[in-house]
């Protein structure tokens, strides 16, 4: 009778499991079995399970040195099986550059299932020939010309960040609480043409509130395997406040959108000529929405409103939390390297002397030493530490090696930016290494801050600007002191976003 009663909980637990993975993703094809055993990696228990329990065992803490481990006895490529599903990490460039610069190998690996009730199929996470048509549609959005237009906005945010920092007059305070405003109020105005003023204000907001909370709990869904599977995870305490706030952040974006195409409609009735010379719907566009509500009236259908939230969406999520994320660590090192940011300050005096005049797009080109140190900073603490690609057919690198189609293929940014190969002592803190000399001496796969090849970041060249005017502004006028001791890997937690275990925390000092 135990050892009856025994079976029957086993068989439960076994179906529970079954339950809560996402079956579809399991592929135990003869063919694939095969593939994978022709893969150097270790054996763990049967392909079914393979290492799902040793990772879902892992603390937070522990999760990138059993990664760093795994390249240190795998130092090319490693496989396995993850709960059936196969799976391939990838650390050499040039392996990296086969699949990044393959124009078949685009399909987003199966870790950013958790991502898609809210991103959905927008350009983050659509695939195939949607993603295609999506990209080139998007594109000329990003031009340089276009991107200058945010320059106001983001002069007034980060001048807003500065006084706010400077308002604790020396306390230490938590970066996070601050900058994270100042990104959402950056985006807010860029993506939807909509001031939320976050940093205007102390107390939070609905939105502030619910981007919260659905990241948090986003963060949270990604670490659990259980709750891989969509029935299972709404069913949660946790799935259920999601979709709530989810509900708040979707109906938020569609209000507005609806407001501005009501807008654009009105006045394209009543005069084109209005529209080209208008400060938001002609030439001169300033919100990314803009620039969409123009493409769906243009397209033909080819853009539905629904596409239009999608991306809105998208860039709301993917535009806030990892430009918080390079602010924050690049602060952080700031304040543990004064002589860094003295160099850096005496290159912003070389540009602007004694004035106080706002940055202008001529300013970005001559921050040089400060993009050294943007780069560097992200190099140590890249703000998308893991990303990954499902083969939708076999990938063979450079020496023929096969990657089995169905693989879910992770490439590891954090590990390639600290292996000593391509940067010597990558503990350190050493903004020469992005000089232009350094640079050309460099794999160009062994560094991927945006990723890299056609699914490259669309947004990084607004990125890259935000995170200049930004830290340009604080570091003319401020001096920066960091709190917390070193944040080695073992105080990071690789879930979607690289994140500290324990807040960044830094004082703020006025420079006059």
């Amino acid at each position: 009778m135990i050892v009856e009663f025994l079976l029957l909980i086993l068989l439960m637990a076994i179906l529970l499991m079954a339950a809560a993975l996402p079956l579809h993703l399991i592929d135990l094809r003869p063919k694939t079995i095969w593939k994978m055993s022709k893969l150097p990696g270790p054996r763990g228990l049967p392909f079914f399970i393979g290492l799902a329990i040793r990772l879902a065992k892992l603390r937070d803490i522990d999760i990138l040195a059993f990664f760093q481990n795994i390249h240190q006895e795998y130092a090319r490529l490693v496989a396995f099986w993850l709960a059936g599903i196969p799976t391939v990490w990838l650390f050499d460039p040039d392996d990296l550059e086969v699949i990044l610069a393959s124009s078949q190998a685009i399909q987003k690996g199966n870790e950013y299932h958790c991502l898609f009730p809210w991103m959905q199929d927008g350009l983050v996470l659509s695939k195939g020939e949607k993603w295609h048509q999506r990209r080139k549609l998007l594109t000329p959005a990003f031009h340089f010309k276009i991107l200058e237009n945010n320059m106001q906005s983001l002069n007034k945010n980060a001048r807003c960040l500065l006084r706010n920092m400077l308002k604790k007059e020396g306390r230490p305070f938590v970066t996070q609480e601050l900058v994270v405003r100042c990104t959402l109020d950056v985006i807010s105005e860029t993506a939807m043409g909509h001031a939320l003023n976050l940093q205007e204000r102390e107390e939070n907001n609905d939105y502030l509130n619910a981007v919260e909370r659905a990241c948090s709990l986003t963060f949270d869904r990604s670490k659990n395997v259980f709750y891989s599977n969509d029935g299972v995870y709404f069913l949660t305490l946790d799935g259920r406040k999601f979709s709530k706030n989810l509900k708040y952040l979707h109906n938020f974006s569609e209000n507005i959108i609806q407001n501005r195409k009501l807008k654009y409609l009105l006045e394209k009735k009543y005069s084109e000529n209005n529209i080209e010379e208008d400060n938001n719907f002609g030439k001169g566009k300033k919100a990314f929405l803009n620039i969409l509500i123009d493409l769906e009236d243009k397209s033909k259908g080819t853009l539905t409103d629904k596409d239009i939230r999608e991306e809105v969406d998208n860039f709301m999520f993917a535009g806030h939390d990892t430009t918080a994320s390079c602010i924050m660590f690049t602060l952080y090192l700031l304040g543990r390297h004064p002589h860094v940011q003295e160099k850096a300050f005496e290159e912003l005096y070389e540009i602007f002397g004694e004035s106080d005049r706002e940055v202008n797009n001529k300013d970005l080109h001559g921050m040089h030493y400060l993009e050294m140190i943007i780069k560097e900073s992200i190099r140590i603490y890249p703000p998308a530490p893991y990303f990954s690609r499902n083969l939708i057919q076999d990938l063979v690198l450079k020496d023929k090696t096969v990657l089995p189609e169905g693989a879910n293929v992770g490439i590891f940014a954090f590990i390639m930016h600290r292996d000593p190969k391509y940067f010597p002592n990558p503990e350190v803190f050493d903004p020469e290494r992005f000089s232009a000399e350094n640079c050309k001496k460099r794999h160009p796969y062994a560094y991927l801050p945006f990723s890299a090849g056609p699914r490259n970041c669309i947004g990084q060249k607004f990125a890259m600007m935000e995170l200049k005017v930004v830290l340009s502004t604080i570091l003319r006028f401020a001096k920066i002191e960091s709190v917390n001791d070193e944040i080695s890997a073992r105080s990071l937690t690789p879930l979607i976003l690289l994140k500290p275990c324990d807040p960044i925390r830094i004082k703020v000092f006025s420079r006059f």
